[in-house]
């Protein structure tokens, strides 16, 4: 065989491996008009609802804006350029639910749906451009939620806290934690704003005896260390303990390395919704190996944010089976049905999280309960749906 031979074959094997790989090839004509009217309806439902939202919280707010002096440029881009991604991904299924049952109900008034039925595209066929519109809307809520949303939320909260509520917990009394094995700290008083704590404890414990107790009047978290954990002690006492016998070290200043940060020590209503989820994930661990109970509102807004990205799929396919079918009356009827279900999806994922974190429910298993019982009704919705 000759090398041009060669070429061919290879260009050929590669020609075919490309052409299996190109995910339009099992996009047609009929997909391609469904996921046009999907996702068009999507984008227009958000910015209709979105825009009757802002003007609410505009009348809602211009009071306390005028009274603190909140500068124009702030309110745009600090507070509503960062309102619109998360109220819109806050109710993203809403949005999901309304988009399909308003324009399929108009493809099935139309009896748009009787012909693909009637050409021989099975309800199953005809689901495949919902789902692939599902898809590429729960790959962007996930990554909103859980990479792009959580910083906006921080300029937010600034924002909020300066211009709108100007209350934000910026101090903790009484904080004891396990900062390492066998190493537990405790701070009287703990100012975040200056990121100083008064009446300082540690205690390392070996076998569960005592061979070292550190106190200090004042210890200061350092800011422009380039890594994480640097604290200063400042009238600091150290007791090594050997034995029977007692070594006391004493000084007015000295670095340390102490296995905790700010983040750890002053809890503020709202903090989960900061973390991006890869640091959520760690600060979940870090929390978890310290024997903090204050943790189930963070796991359960880590769960959420996954079981949130699988809606989409569960509120279409009931949203199609609703209303592919052709039926007197209009929309009026889907359109009723929808609101009621979307709206009982976000109150059972609201009631659920505060079951987990007031009455112990596992935070996984209360994140995932509203998917559990609307999957139930999509199957029964399938079940029913036109074929």
């Amino acid at each position: 065989m000759n090398i041009g031979n060669i070429k061919k074959s290879i260009a050929s094997v590669f020609g075919t491996i490309g052409k299996f790989l190109k995910p339009w090839r099992f996009i047609g004509l009929l997909d391609r008009y469904i996921i046009k009217k999907f996702i068009g309806t999507y984008i227009y439902s958000i910015l209709l609802i979105i825009s009757i939202s802002i003007v609410f919280d505009i009348n809602e707010n211009l009071a306390k804006f005028t009274e603190y002096h909140a500068p124009l440029q702030a309110i745009i881009f600090d507070y509503y350029l960062n309102f619109i991604p998360y109220f819109a991904n806050l109710f993203s299924p809403l949005f999901v639910f309304i988009s399909v049952i308003f324009f399929t109900s108009k493809l099935a008034g139309n009896s748009e749906v009787i012909s693909m039925l009637a050409a021989g595209v099975s309800f199953k066929r005809l689901l495949r451009p919902y789902m692939i519109s599902a898809a590429l809307i729960s790959i962007l809520n996930f990554y909103l939620g859980s990479f792009v949303i959580p910083k906006n939320t921080v300029v937010k909260q600034n924002f909020e806290m300066m211009y709108k509520n100007k209350r934000k917990n910026t101090s903790a009394d009484n904080v004891q934690l396990q900062v390492g094995e066998g190493m537990i700290a405790y701070i009287q008083h703990y100012d975040n704003v200056r990121k100083r704590g008064y009446g300082f404890f540690l205690d390392k414990f070996e076998n569960k005896q005592l061979v070292s107790h550190m106190t200090a009047w004042e210890i200061q978290y350092d800011t422009i260390s380039d890594s994480k954990y640097h604290w200063k002690a400042m009238n600091y006492q150290i007791r090594s303990l050997k034995g029977y016998r007692e070594r006391i070290t004493k000084g007015t200043q000295i670095d340390t390395l102490i296995m905790m940060e700010p983040t750890d020590l002053v809890f503020s209503k709202g903090q989960q919704e900061t973390f991006t989820s890869p640091q959520l994930k760690d600060y979940i661990d870090k929390q978890i190996n310290r024997g903090s109970s204050n943790v189930v509102q963070y796991e359960v807004e880590y769960h959420k944010r996954i079981a949130s990205s699988f809606a989409s799929f569960i509120l279409t396919l009931i949203g199609v089976s609703l209303s592919s079918r052709k039926r007197k009356g209009g929309m009026g009827m889907y359109l009723g049905v929808g609101l009621a279900l979307s709206f009982g999806y976000i109150l059972l994922q609201t009631v659920s999280a505060t079951f987990a974190i007031q009455a112990g429910m596992p935070a996984m298993l209360a994140a995932w309960i509203p998917n559990m019982l609307f999957a139930v009704i999509a199957y029964f919705c399938y079940r029913h749906a036109p074929n």
